[in-house]
């Protein structure tokens, strides 16, 4: 169980354990093509080489340096705010489909910024940031992005 508390071991075995699945899925594509390297090359040499050095993190995380999870993981204040930023991106996707990307962004933007800046300060830096969001994506780039019944 002391491998459990090791954050530097643990993290070493979640990049094994991924550099394992990235080796095993570029088997199934071709080494070498018609005109040289195939595929399969990159993947296949850049996750061989995560393994080993994966493999070498543990090994010293285990040894010398240890990491705990204590240590690593936030407290207070910091907490509250990556938990705010994570719950606002899953609220983003929820009602982006349904409000549109304006309403969406700003209300989302309005939460973030609100701990740090007066509401009207937030209101008017959300409300540019997203129309010069939306501009750049749906006039310069071409890119459609979701809208509401009423068309913003």
């Amino acid at each position: 169980m002391f491998i459990l508390k090791n954050f530097g071991a643990c993290l070493g075995i979640i990049l094994l354990l991924f550099a394992g699945f990235v080796f095993w899925k570029s088997l199934s594509l071709e080494y070498y093509g018609p005109y040289g390297a195939g595929p399969g090359l990159l993947p296949r040499w850049l996750s061989g080489t995560l393994a080993v050095l994966s493999i070498l993190f543990i090994i010293s995380s285990l040894s010398k340096e240890k990491i705990y999870f204590k240590d690593v993981l936030p407290r207070g204040k910091v907490l509250i705010r990556l938990l705010s930023i994570i719950g606002s991106i899953f609220l983003f996707i929820l009602i982006a489909p349904y409000t549109g990307f304006n309403i969406a962004s700003i209300t989302v933007l309005m939460i973030l910024l609100l701990p740090e800046y007066k509401w009207f300060s937030a209101l008017g830096i959300s409300t540019a940031v997203t129309v010069i969001l939306f501009l750049s994506f749906n006039t310069l780039l071409k890119i459609p992005l979701p809208v509401n019944m009423w068309g913003w």
